[in-house]
């Protein structure tokens, strides 16, 4: 997370300070300001064009779904992923043109959208029926407070119907991403995140240029402009590359979002590095061509946005430091059906792995069924026996096959737990209906699908499952302590199944 924060904060820079100088007319490419809807057709083209030059180039276009068109498989979009990129292009758009308006600084605007976002959330998850955390209220509490000190200082600012309605629409493109975004990713599984990165990322431009295409055919003067006399001008080139700067920032973002944790640990830390972002190319502008620079107002406002930002990441970071920087145990939960084959294999496997790393002190495993039917019962012996033949090394008192015992998963298991791996999606999809507040940290356990079932087959189908199973675990252990500390002490014999 941390190096695509810092992406995001450096390439956010020059986007706001592109927009502002061209909006201001402080370049030699335009002497004169432009107005804010004849330069967004040609950001929306620059970064189309670089959307396209970095899916070709990175080859990501591959992650894309696939359809018999014709007698050949032709790269499509899915309907999530459409509606996802739909509300996307208002965000890019709207978030353009929020830095084109005068009289309005870039801190001033990023108060009022990142402010607007971070009370979103605590409201969006109250509407859900979803538990609302203290610091969550926190949050929005000090989100209201910046945005009403920025708001209060009447005379550093005067905000248009236009820019108010723009600001509206940033904040409904948000709405309406994050939802889609939450139902259809952000899921653990890394090709679901892969499809819906490169999918998504393929949409927005393309629903942008044509909503900018649709709005110059109606009839509006500045779009038609954009379209046409204004792509012949020196301030083209800058519009262009506006959209090009925002295709770096918009792949920073979008994989920040994506992070398999909760939105508590993404959106305060792309808020942190965008308000901080606009703070840097506010007094840069001041400095390199003269504009105003923030009211005091606005810099208080900043610094409240700032607390907002870390009440809303406080659970997330406790949490972290728990676990990680003092040593604590993490506690590790793994899910299956009726709690006798997978997950106990899970278990006994997590233990011996992280004895062999050196790290069976950092967590506490354990493992329950969302479908346990006969609770105390053992583990199947087939899966006892897969276990055996895979030669794990023995934690004294942890990890014994023949003393485990069935249970069902609960609430309160779930709550403890930090994080969450399930079987398949319908056992993630059951452990979230039970407890919602655990869905950024339950996920499955193998990040590509599914792991099946053996029960009631024969014991290679046992035995394929624990070596599959093993991989996975080996996967999600060495996320959780990080490649110095396990994938250099783990062996590699016995992992494939081939």
């Amino acid at each position: 997370m941390g190096w695509l924060t810092f992406g995001y904060f450096v390439s956010y820079i020059p986007y706001a300070m592109l927009v502002k100088a061209l909006a201001s007319g402080v370049t030699p490419l335009a002497p004169q300001p432009v107005n804010g809807y004849e330069l967004l057709p040609a950001a929306a083209l620059g970064q189309l064009a670089a959307m396209a030059v970095f899916l070709g180039l990175t080859g990501r276009w591959r992650h894309m779904r696939r359809s018999e068109i014709g007698g050949r498989r032709i790269p499509v979009l899915g309907r999530e992923t459409l509606a996802a990129g739909f509300f996307t292009s208002f965000i890019i758009g709207a978030t353009t043109m929020n830095y084109t308006f005068s009289g309005v600084s870039i801190l001033f605007m990023l108060l009022l959208m990142r402010g607007g976002v971070l009370v979103l959330s605590p409201l969006i998850d109250m509407a859900r029926k979803r538990r609302v955390m203290t610091s969550s209220w926190v949050g929005l509490c000090l989100s209201l407070i910046a945005v009403s000190v920025a708001l209060g200082d009447v005379n550093s600012y005067h905000l248009t119907l236009a820019a108010v309605l723009s600001v509206l629409t940033y904040l409904v493109g948000y709405l309406g991403r994050f939802e889609i975004m939450s139902r259809v990713a952000k899921n653990g599984v890394v090709a679901t995140d892969r499809r819906f990165f490169v999918e998504e990322h393929a949409a927005a431009p393309v629903w942008l240029a044509l909503l900018l295409a649709a709005g110059a055919l109606a009839g509006q003067p500045q779009l038609r402009a954009g379209f046409t006399t204004f792509l012949a001008t020196p301030a083209a080139l800058g519009a262009a590359g506006i959209g090009v700067v925002y295709e770096v920032l918009f792949i920073f973002a979008s994989l920040i979002y994506l992070d398999r944790r909760e939105y508590t640990w993404g959106v305060p830390a792309w808020a942190f590095a965008s308000l901080m972002s606009g703070l840097v190319a506010s007094y840069a502008l001041m400095w390199l061509a003269g504009l105003k620079a923030p009211g005091s107002s606005q810099l208080i406002a900043l610094v409240f946005g700032v607390g907002a930002a870390a009440a809303l990441s406080y659970p997330s970071a406790v949490l972290w430091w728990r676990t990680r920087g003092t040593g604590a145990a993490c506690r590790v939960l793994f899910v299956c059906g009726g709690n006798t084959s997978r997950s106990p294999m899970a278990e006994v496997i997590a233990w011996a792995q992280a004895a062999e790393a050196g790290v069976v002190t950092m967590f506490r495993f354990s493992s329950a069924g969302v479908a346990t039917t006969q609770p105390a019962s053992p583990m199947a012996p087939d899966a006892r026996s897969a276990i055996a033949e895979l030669g794990l090394q023995r934690v004294l008192g942890r990890g014994n096959p023949r003393r485990h015992r069935a249970r069902p998963v609960t609430p309160e298991v779930c709550r403890v737990s930090f994080v969450i791996y399930c079987m398949t999606r319908a056992h993630r999809d059951r452990v979230i209906a039970m407890a919602p507040e655990a869905e950024g940290r339950t996920l499955c356990l193998d990040p590509r699908g599914d792991i099946p079932n053996p029960e009631g087959q024969s014991p290679e189908v046992y035995r394929r499952c624990a070596r599959h199973i093993q991989r996975s675990v080996r996967v999600r252990l060495c996320e959780l302590v990080g490649p110095d500390g396990l994938v250099a002490s783990l062996p590699d014999e016995g992992v494939s199944d081939r």
